[in-house]
């Protein structure tokens, strides 16, 4: 069986999915004359690309930050993936999940902005940047540098490292309102010593949604000789920018999120000059020491998800990334101008917008963040997750593009109340 032939096969077994896509291509074409900045605050459009998710309707979501589910055209093919990839088994896993993975794996390197000989689809950011780390050829007395903010799982890599070869991490905080891109800047600059070799920093604060400086930290470190490793779980598919234009060393995503892939799929950049310096973590002594896809032995693994990369992308190009960008800096905006200069009521997110984007993070003063999430769930019906750690009190707030600003308005109403 060909390609074409598979993907035939697909579309038939996703009889749902041709009405899902005329309905969305009707949407855009009726409004394409609009810019994003405008049609970002346009509830009529915003309104019908709501209606291509199956919406659960017995809360406000604004919690796709660990989990944005796929829009309905998404989920069909990927259901239609899986029936097909189970109906041929092991015929199918022999002969054609290596070249169709090649093709997803070339779309992404696409979106992303790199070479697709620089990338490789993990299963998500913990894998691609722990791959990162372990990779590294420690010795004792080796240094790297990172934030009390960053993701949790990473630092338990770094810590990792430190008890196995003795190497001394350096933990920096960042303001949550920085003066100026120059004070994040020389927070990282002056924990670097001689004995630097990697520094870590999200793109996009998982906790507070603050978006940072990537390309000036990376032309600082460089200077100095450190490499830069970049968390960017956050801000793919959620932010316009291109890998390739950051000046990182190594870059890791996750599909899941802002992409809306479903459950296991991410990605890991590796600036070319930098593969074959690193030791994969599982043993695949069939690659180059300069192939990147020595780093991507994982055993047999689920390809429907893989194959699934595309759909969603697809789905993601039909609204643009710069109309997604704006309806989603629109929302997170729309509420926090509304609550930003109540007492009582903290925003942990800085109000730039170049600063932010779909993410923020809301504390009230007088509740603990882990009953402030429990009050909104049980009280206003409206899910969040509370943040109580590296000077971020609050719950993080996460809309996404079906989110509508109705929804918004009962979540501000219910933080005047609370704040009171």
């Amino acid at each position: 069986m060909n390609k074409r032939q598979f993907i035939k096969i697909l579309t038939a077994t996703s009889l749902t999915l041709p009405a899902f896509g005329k309905k969305l291509d009707k949407t855009l074409t009726r409004f394409e004359q609009q810019t994003p900045e405008n049609l970002a605050q346009n509830e009529d459009f915003w309104a019908e690309i709501r209606k291509a998710y199956r919406i659960k309707p017995d809360y406000i979501n604004l919690e796709n930050g660990y989990y944005s589910f796929a829009p309905q055209e998404t989920l069909e093919a990927f259901i239609g993936n899986v029936r097909e990839i189970n109906f041929q088994a092991s015929y199918y896993m022999r002969t054609r999940q290596f070249d169709d993975k090649a093709e997803a794996r070339k779309k992404l390197a696409a979106l992303a902005g790199c070479s697709v000989e620089e990338l490789i689809i993990t299963r998500n950011t913990t894998e691609s940047l722990d791959t990162v780390i372990a990779g590294y050829d420690w010795k004792a007395g080796d240094e790297a540098v990172m934030a009390m903010q960053d993701y949790g799982a990473m630092l338990d890599m770094f810590k990792l490292q430190a008890r196995r070869y003795g190497i001394v991490n350096k933990i920096v905080s960042i303001p949550n309102h920085p003066k100026s891109d120059e004070e994040i800047v020389e927070i990282y600059e002056k924990a670097i010593t001689p004995k630097t070799r990697l520094l870590m920093v999200c793109h996009m604060i998982n906790i507070t949604g603050h978006i940072l400086p990537i390309r000036k930290i990376c032309d600082m470190a460089h200077a100095k000789g450190v490499d830069v490793m970049v968390d960017g779980a956050h801000a793919l598919a959620h932010i316009d920018y291109k890998i390739s234009d950051l000046g990182c060393d190594y870059y890791g995503s996750s599909l899941h999120k802002w992409l809306s892939v479903p459950l296991g799929a991410g990605l890991l950049y590796v600036k070319k000059d930098k593969i074959s310096k690193l030791w994969q973590m599982f043993g695949d002594m069939g690659y180059q020491d300069d192939d990147i896809r020595k780093l991507n032995h994982t055993g047999t693994h689920p390809v429907h998800t893989d194959l699934t990369i595309s759909h969603a992308i697809d789905f993601h190009q039909k609204i643009g990334i710069q109309r997604k960008e704006a309806r989603l800096r629109y929302l997170q905006e729309y509420w926090t101008k509304q609550v930003r200069d109540i007492p009582n009521i903290v925003l942990n997110t800085p109000a730039d917008d170049k600063r932010a984007c779909g993410i923020a993070n809301v504390g009230i003063k007088t509740i603990k963040p882990a009953d402030l999430a429990k009050m909104l769930l049980s009280k206003y019906k409206i899910w969040t997750v509370a943040i109580d750690y590296a000077n971020v009190q609050g719950c993080r707030i996460t809309p996404n593009v079906y989110t509508s600003t109705a929804e918004l308005d009962k979540f501000v109403a219910a933080l005047k109340e609370l704040a009171v």
